[in-house]
């Protein structure tokens, strides 16, 4: 095949198939007697499979993936399908975290009229008030002061954040991860808003997860005929 067939059978421009070349996506090309470059169903498998890991794991891993299989780096390869197989697992535990957080989040009903302050908010949650001012200086938590004596005031909305970082917290995430959730609630103008948020990230780990199998099925048929032609095993 020239170069350009290639690129028109998967939608692409020859310039993009040079370039995934030099970047070692797909293998060192022969050339022809003119100089040109010559391509094989290999290339096209190797393309395809590289086409289909960019949904899974994005542009940047999938080419270390291609990079790492046509340098005989096998086990590399797998290595970074582990780490995406991680971090898609982790993000899973994140959502249902927050889901749960938010699931828990009416407040107790002491808490729910007017406003608070940092020492009676603190001992409601068996919490230190150190551990509240931290969680200020972190972002998490934005009161205002009392102009008059500059103690920390507490609106049901601060509670309401409050409680949700203690949920996460103690589930064991970091202060920026529930910083970014909480900066989302803000966003959205409450927890009710932020449910077709949470849908749309559930949405899109499924497709990352399914995008990973078809990318990995995609993968073991590029490693078998690889190796079938070059008379290795995998």
């Amino acid at each position: 095949m020239r170069p350009i067939d290639l690129a028109r059978g998967h939608g692409l421009s020859t310039q993009a198939v040079r370039n995934y070349e030099d970047a070692e996506i797909l293998p060192t090309s022969k050339r022809s007697p003119h100089g040109y470059r010559v391509y094989t169903p290999r290339h096209a498998a190797a393309l395809r499979t590289f086409l289909e890991l960019i949904p899974a794991h994005g542009h940047a891993t999938a080419t270390a993936i291609m990079r790492a299989v046509n340098g005989g780096g096998v086990e590399e390869a797998l290595r970074l399908i582990d780490d995406g197989h991680a971090q898609l697992a982790e993000d899973r535990r994140t959502l249902e975290a927050v889901e749960r957080a938010l699931r828990d989040l009416a407040p107790p009903r002491e808490l729910e009229p007017g406003v608070t302050f940092i020492g009676p908010l603190a001992r409601r949650l068996r919490i230190k008030p150190a551990t509240l001012r931290k969680w200020e200086r972190a972002g998490l938590t934005v009161p205002r002061r009392d102009p008059r004596t500059g103690y920390r005031v507490y609106t049901s909305a601060d509670v309401r954040d409050v409680l949700l970082a203690h949920q996460l917290r103690r589930g064991g995430y970091g202060l920026e991860q529930i910083r970014q959730v909480l900066d989302q609630v803000r966003t959205a103008g409450g927890p009710e808003p932020l449910q077709a948020t949470l849908r749309d990230w559930r949405d899109r780990l499924t497709s990352r997860g399914l995008a990973m199998l078809t990318g990995a099925a995609a993968l073991d048929a590029y490693l078998h005929e690889r190796n079938f032609d070059t008379g290795r095993g995998i």
